[in-house]
């Protein structure tokens, strides 16, 4: 995104991902308020039809948010936000946007789309701190009807019914910065199905339908 000095009219702005400055940082922040307080991140005076929030997700000062702008039209774009809390308040972070996938079928685990940004906290040591600030990561996690809850790391994330959902972690300075968390699918009768580990491609379950397949 571009200069955080101001914006265009809002609905239209979105589509061209380029909505910045202050109503940007309030539905962000809005978001993620409803989040912690643990109801449903989609805004009630916000159609689905103009924004959704598929999902977001809030852990240890950071947070993540999914949002797709038109669903159902020809100009649907999906965008990733990234916001850390920083000086007393949630602030943007970065983000990233694409034309979306569309319908997709997963049979148990799927992860793509990962992405990050420096914590805001490189700004107090300039310029050792570029190197020494955590690292904010994120992914888009789909998984198939089987699926009960997801494991992020340590974390349990109950899977939602539209079986799609983001992640957020924090990873130290000294973690290769393109190395997720252990994600591990696990069934509604708490069994293992399937997991994907830091630098893994394929998660456990599609290796395993591919080697019979071969």
């Amino acid at each position: 995104m571009s200069s955080r000095a101001g914006y265009r009219t809002p609905m239209r702005a979105w589509g061209e991902a380029v909505w910045t400055g202050p109503r940007l940082d309030t539905f962000l922040r809005g978001v993620v308020r409803r989040v912690l307080a643990g109801a449903e991140p989609q805004p009630w005076w916000m159609p689905r039809c103009v924004l959704t929030v598929v999902s977001a997700d809030v852990d240890a000062g950071v947070g993540a948010i999914w949002m797709v702008w038109r669903p159902k039209s020809s100009r649907m774009r999906e965008h990733t936000m990234l916001l850390e809390w920083y000086e007393e308040q949630w602030r943007y972070v970065g983000g990233g946007s694409g034309s979306g996938d569309g319908p997709v079928h997963v049979d148990v685990l799927d992860v793509h789309d990962g992405g990050g940004a420096l914590s805001l906290t490189r700004r107090l040591d300039l310029p050792g701190s570029l190197t020494a600030a955590p690292w904010i990561g994120c992914a888009k996690v789909r998984v198939g009807r089987d699926v009960g809850h997801v494991l992020i790391g340590a974390r349990r994330i109950e899977a939602p019914e539209q079986r799609g959902l983001i992640a957020v972690w924090t990873s130290p300075p000294h973690i290769n910065r393109g190395a997720r968390p252990v994600i591990v699918a696990v069934g509604r009768d708490g069994a293992e199905l399937s997991r994907l580990g830091p630098h893994d491609s394929l998660d456990t379950a599609t290796w395993a339908r591919w080697r019979e397949e071969v």
